[in-house]
């Protein structure tokens, strides 16, 4: 399967704090290329289109989102990372500390702590899981 990319349905569920959680299901394109998990999606929001990249390899993931939100989260088990969140009115900075990086077959796990500018904002369970879209 290395390098051929396949179409999946996502479903992304986020928990914040093990309370609010936010649900998305989109479709995206699944592929594996030197031992790294990528999944590819577009998301419309009010302020425009959002193309997310999520790649995972070992203990080790990166958030990518780029469009109406640029964002780069990187995530390294038990390690603090600097990342950015660029909106209309400025960057800030963000940092993760992963607790818990797991991938299996159709399944991201991720469980880390967030700070933007500073201030923590919560622990993050970042739930991705996806299936071949057989149409």
């Amino acid at each position: 399967m290395e390098n051929s990319e396949i179409p999946v349905k996502i479903k992304v569920k986020t928990t914040i704090d093990a309370q609010e959680a936010m649900e998305l299901t989109v479709f995206g394109r699944y592929h594996q290329k030197g031992g790294a998990t990528f999944l590819r999606y577009e998301e419309v929001l009010e302020e425009g289109t959002v193309r997310t990249i999520v790649k995972v390899a070992g203990e080790e993931a990166l958030i990518l989102r780029g469009g109406a939100v640029k964002m780069r989260l990187p995530f390294q088990v038990n390690r603090k990372l600097r990342g950015s969140y660029e909106m209309p009115f400025g960057v800030f900075e963000t940092m993760t500390m992963a607790k818990r990086i797991e991938h299996s077959e159709g399944l991201i796990d991720i469980l880390y702590d967030f700070t933007m500018q500073g201030s923590p904002s919560g622990t993050y369970h970042l739930e991705i899981s996806f299936q071949e879209d057989r149409k």
